[in-house]
């Protein structure tokens, strides 16, 4: 929902009324990932995709429908290999979409509850799960926030318990209970990239992080480095501070991934004292495999686990025989997102 949030909120202050059929499983060579949306209004505008043109058709007269209805819908598609062919896939899938009216014009107040934190949520860059419950008979609504509480329809222990679950895998996913079937949508924050020391990578770093709509954030107490760092793209933020001032600052979860670059133990094992202790979703740690292995000594000598030590990458990177620190920014930044795309 991320790349039609803009044009639905439009649509929510003209009073525009509109479904939206929303992607909750697939198999196989999908069009679209889970959680793609396509939302269509009473005069038949569009906005959004769904499969990348194969079923959208059919999706629009159903979601016509359930606007006049007022009742959700699950349709199922499969995706012949023409059609797959003619979208850009080399094989067919299968696709269950969920079509419903949007919660925004409910008479429910908690359903009007749940769209307004939602879509504060949205616009300010929060994490949340938007929980639908597909058992009922009219809309259900729920949206968990980072804090554990709830907005909209109320829920059962399990299913609060499940959806907390997904946030921190980052995976949007059906569930099934005894109480009923739930889709949890997982909309993220924004991911952060937090890189300790400035240098020649990290000024490619951040040009990769902010093409790839990472937050971008350098640490780096040595002010002789940062200043002289020339950054063709700026970070979002800059810290001329020790890891220990401002890493306890963000939330070190799983949508935040930390590099360190700086060659210093002093500084670099400042840092991981810090990352290793939390959630983060990637810890890299440049240096030679001798470099590695002298960090693991001491860091085994500090008292951190087997299992601890081993989630930093290190050498980091993936092994392109990367030379110059734009191919070195490359590989840190490949196995970065090959970390990511393993939630997807």
């Amino acid at each position: 929902m991320f790349d039609i949030f803009q044009g639905i909120n439009n649509w929510v202050k003209k009073d525009q009324p509109f479904a939206l059929a929303t992607v909750i499983r697939t198999w196989g060579s999908s069009p679209r990932p889970i959680g793609s949306a396509l939302a269509v209004s009473t005069d038949m505008d569009m906005l959004g995709s769904v499969s990348g043109g194969c079923v959208e058709g059919a999706v629009m007269k159903k979601a016509l429908k359930v606007i006049e209805s007022g009742i959700p819908a699950k349709l199922k598609f499969g995706v012949s290999d023409e059609e797959a062919w003619a979208v850009g896939l080399s094989c067919g899938g299968a696709i269950h979409v969920w079509v419903e009216p949007f919660p925004a014009f409910s008479k429910d107040v908690k359903e009007v509850m749940a769209w307004e934190a939602l879509q504060l949520a949205l616009s300010n860059n929060k994490g949340i799960v938007l929980i639908r419950n597909m058992s009922a008979d009219t809309n259900k609504h729920t949206v968990l926030q980072a804090d554990g509480s709830v907005v909209g329809q109320s829920l059962s222990e399990d299913v609060q318990k499940a959806a907390q679950t997904a946030y921190k895998e980052r995976k949007s996913q059906v569930i099934e209970l005894e109480e009923g079937n739930f889709f949890l949508q997982v909309f993220p924050r924004k991911q952060q990239l937090l890189i300790v020391g400035a240098a020649h990578i990290t000024a490619d770093l951040v040009t990769l992080g902010n093409m790839y709509d990472f937050e971008t954030i350098v640490i780096d107490p040595r002010g002789i480095f940062a200043n002289k760092t020339q950054f063709p793209h700026p970070p979002s933020q800059l810290h001329l501070q020790w890891p220990e001032e401002v890493l306890h600052n963000y939330d070190l979860d799983a949508y935040a991934y930390a590099v360190l670059l700086t060659h210093d133990p002093k500084i670099d094992d400042q840092a991981l004292h810090i990352l290793l202790k939390s959630d983060v979703g990637y810890i890299g740690a440049l240096g030679s495999r001798r470099t590695h292995a002298k960090r693991v000594k001491r860091l085994t000598e500090a008292g951190f686990s087997e299992e601890q030590i081993h989630k930093i990458h290190g050498p980091i990177g993936v092994d392109i025989n990367a030379k110059r620190p734009k191919e070195i920014a490359l590989s840190i930044m490949g196995e970065i997102i090959r970390t990511q795309n393993e939630h997807l």
